[in-house]
């Protein structure tokens, strides 16, 4: 059985209650609905156990889901952003193992996640990484139906490559900022799954 991000049980419990007491009272299509609310509500919060790719340098993705750009980026650096449809997993992963610096966050719009500006004007949450190779940017972004960005990490704490650091409720995506010194192993287009493709090579 998949896990389920407990960020899940606030709609998961309800639902479930919902549809074992319109069964019982007879109301059977309330009870599918019910039911059928839960199982996507479930599949959407999956957090499955994923053996964490290894490697000197190795950039790990953050997310799961399809990379809509690889651009240069204000900071100097390389961006890439990973769109996160609504059957993507949405746990979020550390890329590198490193020291969280700064946790930052923003309030902003809510656009289409898929659509360049919403790397600058949505919600947003940025996370700062030091690690011996390098400084990373994460930036985790709020969609149309986003309306919760979920951080589990604070400034000074430690985390290990593909750790699960955080989330983001229902449709987002997730910005990367990596050093120019960086190789680059991916494309737009491309799907990744986080913790386990790499993203780039610190080089």
């Amino acid at each position: 059985m998949i896990p389920i991000a407990k960020e899940g049980l606030p709609f998961i419990l309800p639902l479930g209650g919902v549809s074992v007491v319109s069964f019982l009272l007879g109301f059977p299509v309330l009870a599918a609905l019910a039911l059928f609310s839960l199982g996507f509500v479930a599949f959407f919060f999956r957090d499955p156990e994923r053996e964490v790719s290894q490697g000197e340098g190795l950039i790990l993705s953050p997310a799961d889901g399809r990379v809509v750009a690889v651009r240069p980026s204000p900071g100097k650096g390389i961006r890439v952003s990973i769109f996160l449809s609504l059957f993507d997993v949405h746990i979020n992963r550390a890329p590198v193992t490193a020291t969280v610096s700064e946790v930052l966050y923003r309030p902003g719009a809510f656009k289409v996640a898929f659509a360049e500006e919403a790397s600058r004007v949505n919600e947003q949450n940025l996370i700062r990484f030091a690690s011996p190779q390098g400084e990373l940017l994460m930036r985790q972004i709020a969609g149309v139906l986003a309306r919760r960005i979920v951080c589990w990490v604070r400034p000074g704490q430690k985390v290990e490559a593909g750790e699960r650091i955080g989330l983001i409720r229902f449709g987002s995506r997730v910005d990367l900022e990596l050093p120019l010194r960086a190789e680059v192993r991916v494309k737009e287009g491309d799907r990744v799954r986080g913790g386990l493709d790499v993203i780039g090579v610190m080089l």
